[in-house]
């Protein structure tokens, strides 16, 4: 559990360190044109942190597939300022109003096998809607879940803990920097937006009727046109191109898409309603992957997963070859043998 590097102000961006933060009112909230605070504690989002027990009207929320973020277990909550509410708009993320907070924690169990053991909490994310934007910051949490401080130039800590198969297993977990949000959340021409809170990704049990029953979510079409996303994971929710399709938009189509991605230039859009399957890597030869294409010809070879640059990347853990390039050092194993299995039964060839 050593701490590598020192922690302090702004993973994502934020005000300048030393400047005083203000809390509107005696409730959760930000002040979104302020600074970030020191102490995630500042903002009252949570009545108990160690637990993550959200405050009242900070409202928890899953996504149907998660992006794999090197095994960690991640809670999601949304608070929206009182009187205010998300917006519904499709295919992109719903439009939070000014001084909106997106909240994500992140931690390892002490034994995957046993929640009841205990975890250890590795840090939270700030996503604030300003008035002309979006910015986020990072909390690391300090030894005992107690508090968590805001991170300036990220952190790198020694994790561990016990795996689904009873072995131990071992991260260097990276908290990322400022400069690094953009890198993600820049899915359309460099705009910091949401990629989680999506119609999409948000449609399973009655979770979205349940925004809206509480007037957390205006402007939603007939429930019977909500799109849903399967659960990659889960073989009853999709068939296997629809959850292979799945795990792809939220792993990899925020760079990997058309409409202004940081990878747009690759021609490689990975995005849930794309159709082109050219445009999706069959049979298509790279642009510029250098070391990244490991000798094979085409992103996907319809039948061989082991000659597609796509399963390639996936299951490379070197800074220059693998996808995605931030966000994770280990490699997702039941995510690849999902896209394997897919890229297996597709038909047809490359020859």
């Amino acid at each position: 559990m050593k701490r590598l590097l020192a922690i302090a102000l702004v993973a994502c961006g934020g005000g300048d360190a030393g400047e005083p933060c203000t809390i509107p009112g005696d409730g959760p909230g930000v002040d979104p044109s302020g600074t970030f605070c020191d102490q995630l504690s500042t903002y009252r989002l949570f009545e108990d942190l160690a637990t993550q027990r959200p405050a009242e009207g900070v409202l928890p929320y899953a996504v149907n597939t998660p992006l794999f973020s090197d095994y960690t277990v991640k809670e999601r909550f949304v608070w929206l300022p009182p009187g205010t509410a998300m917006a519904w708009r499709e295919p992109g993320a719903f439009d939070l109003p000014p001084g909106a907070v997106v909240i994500k924690t992140f931690s390892y169990p002490t034994d995957r096998r046993d929640p009841a053991l205990g975890r250890r909490l590795i840090e939270t994310r700030l996503l604030v809607r300003g008035d002309t934007g979006w910015t986020g910051a990072s909390y690391a949490y300090d030894g005992d879940n107690t508090e968590a401080t805001l991170a300036i130039a990220g952190a790198v800590l020694d994790t561990s803990w016990i795996h689904d198969d009873g072995s131990e297993r071992t991260n260097r977990y990276l908290i990322p920097n400022k400069n690094q949000c953009k890198n993600c959340h820049a899915e359309h021409d460099e705009v910091i937006d949401l990629l989680g809170p999506k119609a999409r990704h948000l449609n399973h049990a009655d979770q979205l009727q349940g925004f809206a029953d509480r007037g957390a979510l205006v402007g939603a079409p007939d429930p019977a046109t909500w799109p849903r996303a399967p659960i990659a994971t889960d073989p009853t929710t999709g068939t296997l191109d629809e959850r292979a399709r799945a795990w792809l938009d939220i792993n990899c189509a925020y760079c990997h898409n058309s409409r202004g991605g940081a990878a747009r230039t690759s021609g490689l859009y990975l995005d849930l309603d794309e159709t082109d399957p050219s445009a999706m890597g069959v049979c298509k030869p790279p642009i510029a992957a250098g070391r990244g294409s490991g000798g094979r010809a085409y992103g996907i070879v319809p039948g061989k997963p082991d000659s597609s640059i796509l399963v390639y990347r996936l299951e490379s853990t070197e800074p220059e070859i693998k996808m995605p390039e931030l966000g994770r050092n280990l490699v997702d194993a039941e995510g690849v043998a999902l896209i394997r299995q897919w890229i297996a039964e597709l038909p047809g060839s490359c020859d």
